[in-house]
């Protein structure tokens, strides 16, 4: 049974932090943030060994999309891929290895994505993994117009931008993990004040004792189908308190008498 428990809250940590990484990888911060990085590491790789395009894909649950771009070229390179639902990104983010394609002319790998990423002037290509939490996980993606332009200091400083980028979203995704929780903590001492307010109006109502009161507000909740923190409220507001909890929670000047 306690096996049973530890599991249940595994799987509700996991589905919260699912949630979260979601509202973080969707947020402004990160797309700019994303941007920015695949932007810089395009202009790196770009040099004597062509031009260099360079992309985010982002694996969840039930999609699969180009989240960012250095460029328009970079997008629909990554689209071709998506297409496909194969290609070196796919693969980094879905093994967690990186994937180096030399060049598409030679690669044995992807028999048909490989001519239409080679029909679109691509040579070589290279996906590195991008690691998330709970269910995600992504790829950083690099498309050269020449063949062989990664090579093994080149892929072991790809590497490196994507550990960064890794670290970074799951950085975001501890800090909105955090916020949830304080909120969460916040939002049970309120509903917990407002309950513990409206058993004592009960009680010196009906002048009974808590144990009474108590009954009295759940028999309230379940006949009206309310939740008892808002069964509480509307006690307290027919009492005077218009809003009972910041009243509650407001801090007696320092030298004030009772």
């Amino acid at each position: 049974m306690a096996d049973e428990r530890e599991l249940a809250r595994e799987v509700e940590q996991d589905t919260v932090t699912a949630l979260l990484q979601d509202l973080v990888m969707d947020s402004d911060d990160v797309q700019e943030f994303l941007t920015g990085l695949v932007t810089v590491a395009a202009e790196a790789f770009s040099g004597e060994h062509g031009e260099v395009f360079c992309a985010v894909t982002l694996l969840r649950p039930r999609s699969i999309a180009s989240v960012a771009s250095s460029s328009e070229e970079a997008q629909r390179m990554d689209e071709i891929q998506l297409g496909f639902d194969d290609g070196p990104c796919l693969r980094a983010a879905r093994e967690g290895e990186t994937v180096h394609v030399a060049d598409f002319l030679t690669e044995p790998r992807f028999p048909e994505y490989r001519k239409a990423i080679a029909a679109n002037g691509i040579r070589s290509a290279l996906g590195v993994p991008i690691r998330l939490d709970a269910g995600a996980s992504a790829g950083l993606d690099f498309y050269s117009t020449e063949a062989h332009t990664f090579d093994e200091k080149g892929i072991l400083v790809a590497e490196g931008l994507a550990r960064d980028a890794s670290r970074s979203l799951r950085l975001a995704v501890r800090i909105a993990r955090l916020g949830e929780e304080a909120r969460n903590r916040q939002s049970a001492m309120e509903s917990r004040t407002a309950i513990d307010m409206a058993v004592g109006a009960i009680m010196a109502q009906n002048r009974c004792g808590q144990d009474e009161a108590i009954g009295i507000l759940r028999r309230a909740s379940n006949s009206r189908n309310v939740k008892l923190k808002d069964v509480s409220e509307s006690i307290l507001v027919s009492l005077g308190q218009t809003d009972p909890i910041r009243t509650h929670f407001t801090a007696t000047p320092s030298g004030a008498s009772g």
